[in-house]
């Protein structure tokens, strides 16, 4: 019997997910580099008003394009690539022209400040850019030292709380349960949990009982109860890779390099 304070579908369009979105948000974006990029939610982002946005990311196309189209105030990433291509041309241009701020962590840091924000914790103490130029980079950063006998001083990185997440995954049944078949779970149920709000673009909907005939229950990412919203969407990874179910399409990111757009996307 579902509870009567969970919705039986929570199915929806990019379009209505975009409209929840408001100017100077923080929007984490999962994925990682050219990889599962949930780029028809992106698409519809970029097809709407909102501008101001903070975006937390594992850098890729996401952040280049919404850089292109004027929605980005400061970004907040490891990296920007789109993995083949190691510099993401779009981001670098604005950040080169001094159009957005950055604020730039070491991967693991980033890693610790969305597990801070998915535990609801203030920040998370980590040994992580002890010794290089994050510290320098980011004067912000404050460090504490252990309360043990050790005594052994640490980087506390903030946590990356977001009003919103946006992440694609490969299934999803319409009450928001959603598997990940690829290599790699890319941190998204990181940004779930870290997020006010989750919304999960899907290759295909299935049935809640046919989630397992293609993976194993660890493959069950993201439950529903992080989810706000899900969206069916084939090919919503556009370019990007959305493994085992497409590779990623060299000649169209190219043409997105190119042009700053990706046109079959809309």
């Amino acid at each position: 019997m579902t509870p009567m304070n969970v919705p039986r579908t929570k199915v929806m369009t990019a379009e209505q997910v975009a409209a929840g979105l408001e100017s100077g948000m923080t929007v984490g974006i999962g994925g990682w580099g050219s990889r599962r990029k949930p780029m028809a939610l992106v698409a519809a982002v970029l097809r709407s008003p909102v501008r101001d946005l903070t975006v937390v990311s594992y850098g890729g196309p996401d952040v280049g394009m919404l850089c292109a189209a004027g929605k980005v105030r400061r970004v907040v990433a490891p990296f920007v690539t789109l993995d083949s291509i190691p510099l993401e041309p779009h981001f670098r241009r604005a950040r080169q022209a001094g159009e957005i701020e950055f604020t730039e962590y070491d991967e693991g840091m980033f890693m610790f400040g969305l597990l801070a924000a998915a535990h609801r914790l203030p920040f998370l103490p980590t040994r992580a850019g002890l010794g290089s130029d994050v510290l320098r980079v980011n004067p912000e950063l404050r460090t504490v030292r252990s309360p043990y006998g050790d005594g052994e001083e640490l980087v506390a990185v903030p946590a990356l709380a977001m009003d919103v997440a946006l992440v694609h995954l490969n299934r999803a049944d319409p009450r928001g349960n959603a598997q990940y078949l690829g290599p790699d779970p890319y941190f998204d149920d990181l940004y779930a949990k870290a997020a006010a709000r989750c919304y999960v673009s899907c290759e295909r909907l299935v049935d809640t009982a046919d989630l397992l005939k293609e993976g194993p229950a660890q493959s069950l990412l993201i439950s529903r109860s992080m989810v706000t919203g899900v969206v069916e969407a084939p090919g919503g990874a556009g370019f990007t890779a959305c493994e085992p179910d497409y590779g990623r399409d060299e000649e169209r990111q190219r043409r997105y390099v190119e042009t700053g757009r990706d046109d079959e996307q809309g």
